[in-house]
């Protein structure tokens, strides 16, 4: 066998090898990812509650592709979208509610409670290891970053200031 022909075999092995690899890795990273918070696809909500600490529920329904009050006043669509895009929150790490003290992460009780189609996510405090915030879902907590906090109304957040 001549040397260039070995030379190309050699190459082409570890074309291969390294395609083998970068397959391997994309397989494994699938099967680790957390995933979101919830597997509603946030087009898919119909319906948000969302109660902040020391604030009134707040009751939604979505008609014709608007968000209004469960009166039937029309909503703020852009926030109510940025509520329902919390659902699609990437999750940084999943663990088991039993792991916490409820208090100790302020899930006793919770800064916010926001359900989404039947669906509760009650948020708590800030991760003293980064700009992440603790969220419960059923019996496990998540981490996710700090910017899918529900936020208030823009009048009850100027009162607040």
């Amino acid at each position: 066998m001549k040397r260039a022909t070995r030379q190309h075999l050699v190459l082409i092995a570890g074309a291969i090898a390294l395609a083998a690899l970068a397959g391997w890795q994309w397989h494994n990273d699938q099967q680790t990812d957390p995933g979101t918070l919830l597997s509603s696809e946030p087009a898919s909500i119909q319906r948000i509650d969302l109660q902040l600490a020391g604030a009134a529920v707040e009751h939604y329904a979505k008609h014709d592709g608007h968000w209004q009050t469960l009166a039937g006043a029309p909503a703020d669509n852009g926030r109510l979208t940025e509520l329902t895009e919390i659902a699609a929150a990437n999750v940084l790490s999943w663990r088991p509610a039993s792991d916490f003290d409820p208090a100790k992460i302020g899930l006793n009780p919770p800064i916010a409670i926001l359900t989404l189609d039947g669906q509760r996510l009650e948020f708590g405090e800030t991760a003293v290891t980064g700009p992440q915030r603790y969220v419960r879902s059923g019996n496990r907590v998540a981490l996710v970053s700090v910017r899918y906090t529900p936020r208030p109304m823009q009048s009850e957040a100027k009162k607040a200031q």
